[in-house]
């Protein structure tokens, strides 16, 4: 025992190596690991002593722990061994592609980024670009809403401004799990994306596999009360109107719900812009045959470069008002018991009335309509057709600079014809021939409150509910 042996030095530094790196695995990393999540929980906990819907546990649950849970469910398992059969394949291969499938989709929710880093860039980005305004809020309805109620916030799509501005505005209620279309899943987007809790899906996915996946996911957090929100509309408008709701999502937390079990309550959310970022690239989508958007790098990287030239130089201007209102919350409990047989078409086309009653009216919108219904106005003609639109819809949830109707109409008038949609002959405002797309996009966000029309229910409901796109 006490007998020296000679070793060669790589074999000492080979076995030296071994020795460090099951140091670490057996000690150190669970020691590190520990010390941090003891951390992570006393942040939650002082998180959730000023939420008002404090953050679940399953939102805090390893990422790896949800993925197992996930491909081993029940009905996942059954979805495998029915795609293993259809597709002639060994179950292990079906296996190995619904576990890509959770993977691809399971978040990796983080406290620490989502209200350490997302909050503020989220409030630092919102007021950089726009005057942000709340418009319609009826705090008590929001805070009468069952604690125990899984809140789903349902929104329209105007821009990936969306996003940012309903976390920034949602912050003291609770942390947002968003679904999240193809566009992020680039890095090193994808990752912050997946830490601030959100979702991703394949929008245009028939694989009934993957729909399985995806369904159970939803099914699972909705179950255990995660705070969600989603775009009924499926995608951004390309028209800038209310589009008719696809049901995927939706169809996906009503399947199985159980009203003896958690209740789940959706919150309408209606968003309006004075400018919208993406404007010139959906409408030139919405005239591509195959709707695609031809947003190049290059031309993002040239456009904030300028912007960031004139905040230095001193001549930066926001892009006029964000309004965000919030609706009357609608249990889902409630509207089954008030519906024969699937209730989900009833609750998309009730959720999209609900969006489009409270659109905010904002100054760009408004002159936008009058200019496209009457043609050529002067400043005065404006001014007065304005506050007929003011008189005529006293409901609105309209939003007016300085509480000043004639200020309103210059605001609108001055946006669009620094943007040279408008140009001003004399005492006139004529529309540019090549900008009127444009100026209908910004018209078409509050055409059905102009029309007293209701938006678009779902025309298409009972088709896209067969086929569950989301």
């Amino acid at each position: 025992m006490t007998t020296s042996i000679e070793l060669p030095l790589w074999l000492l530094l080979l076995i030296l190596g071994f020795a460090v790196i099951a140091a670490l695995d057996k000690v150190m990393i669970p020691s590190v690991r520990w010390f941090f999540r003891r951390r992570l929980e006393r942040v939650v906990a002082r998180l959730n002593t000023r939420l008002e819907r404090p953050i679940q546990p399953f939102k805090l649950a390893r990422r790896h722990d949800m993925i197992q849970r996930l491909i081993y469910d029940p009905q996942v398992s059954q979805a495998v061994a029915d795609h293993a059969r259809t597709q002639g394949v060994p179950e292990s291969v079906a296996f190995e592609e619904a576990s890509r499938y959770a993977r691809e989709i399971v978040p990796s929710f983080s406290a620490s980024a989502y209200f350490g880093f997302a909050i503020r860039a989220a409030r630092l980005l919102s007021n950089a670009l726009y005057r942000v305004r709340l418009g319609h809020h009826d705090e008590t309805a929001l805070k009468g809403i069952d604690p125990e109620a899984t809140v789903v916030f349902v929104m329209n799509h105007r821009s990936n401004m969306d996003y940012v501005l309903v976390t920034y505005l949602a912050a003291e209620r609770s942390a947002l799990s968003y679904a999240v279309g193809e566009w992020a899943q680039v890095w090193p987007l994808s990752g912050l994306i997946r830490a601030m809790g959100a979702y991703f899906i394949r929008r245009k996915s028939r694989n009934e596999l993957y729909r399985k996946v995806l369904a159970r996911y939803v099914r699972l957090a909705t179950d255990a009360g995660v705070t969600q929100a989603m775009f009924p509309e499926g995608g951004l408008s390309q028209s800038g109107a209310l589009m008719p709701p696809k049901l995927g999502l939706l169809k996906y937390i009503v399947d199985d719900f159980d009203p003896e079990g958690r209740d789940v309550v959706f919150v309408p959310v209606a968003l309006n812009y004075d400018r919208v970022l993406e404007d010139r690239i959906l409408v030139a989508a919405a005239h591509d045959p195959k709707g695609r958007f031809s947003a190049k790098i290059g031309v993002v990287a040239a456009k904030s470069a300028k912007q960031l030239w004139l905040r230095l130089i001193g001549r930066y201007h926001r892009f006029g008002y964000a309004a965000v209102s919030f609706g009357e919350p609608l249990s889902l409990r409630t509207l089954q018991g008030q519906v024969d047989g699937d209730v989900t078409v009833p609750l998309a086309r009730t959720l999209i009335a609900k969006i489009g009653a409270i659109v905010p009216m904002l100054p760009v919108p408004i002159v936008a309509w009058l200019l496209i219904e009457r043609g050529s106005m002067t400043r005065a003609d404006v001014e007065i057709a304005f506050g007929a639109i003011l008189r005529r819809y006293p409901e609105a949830h309209v939003h007016l600079p300085r509480d000043n109707r004639d200020y309103g109409a210059e605001v609108g008038l001055r946006n669009l014809l620094e943007r040279k949609i408008l140009r001003l002959d004399g005492d006139r405002y004529h529309v540019e021939p090549d900008q009127i797309e444009i100026l209908k996009y910004y018209a078409n966000s509050i055409r059905h409150l102009m029309l007293d029309q209701t938006p678009p229910d779902s025309a298409q409901a009972k088709t896209d509910a067969a086929t569950a796109g989301s």
